[in-house]
């Protein structure tokens, strides 16, 4: 999702109450940093309450997370696919279905407020499900051989080249 007020990724999500009625901001760090502290002359019932969030939330980051966890958090990787947490806030995109399982301590509150809920509760496609668990490991398996060709184990990646025609060929039936 980007910011409301330019094209960076939105890493805030902030709602408020206004005449009864939640009115949601999604806003990059940046634009959320000028959002909540704003000038005193300028703040009405809504800046003060944001002037009060900024507080909480700086106190919360003072005590909660030290740079050391949030860069040790970064570091966590899924193993099927690869990609760090540290991508993942950076372009806001999952790399496969593995990384909801693999980051779900930390995603299940970002869901949540986006949400609702962290348990799917609509419609479920009729066919194509099975299909999800051979896609899953069809990528941990091209990760592999990418990796076996890095390291120049060349006949460790002509196995996993098999393994992975296999699995096409097996799913075209």
């Amino acid at each position: 999702m980007k910011c409301q007020k330019c094209d960076k990724p939105a890493t805030f999500h902030i709602t408020e109450l206004t005449g009864g009625k939640p009115q949601e901001l999604h806003l990059c760090e940046d634009h959320a940093r000028e959002y909540l502290t704003q000038s005193n002359d300028e703040q009405s019932t809504v800046g003060s309450m944001a002037a009060v969030l900024a507080q909480q939330m700086a106190q919360q980051m003072a005590v909660g997370q030290t740079a050391e966890e949030l860069a040790q958090l970064d570091q966590q990787v899924c193993p099927v696919c690869g990609i760090s947490f540290y991508e993942f806030r950076s372009q806001g995109r999952l790399g496969c279905p593995f990384d909801y399982t693999c980051f779900k301590k930390q995603l299940e509150p970002l869901i949540l407020n986006i949400h609702g809920e962290t348990e799917h509760v609509g419609k479920r496609p009729s066919r194509g499900v099975s299909g999800s668990e051979s896609r899953t490991q069809l990528i941990r398996l091209r990760r592999e051989m990418k990796e076996a060709v890095a390291r120049e184990d060349y006949e460790r990646a002509s196995e996993l080249r098999d393994e992975i025609q296999r699995i096409q060929s097996a799913s075209k039936d």
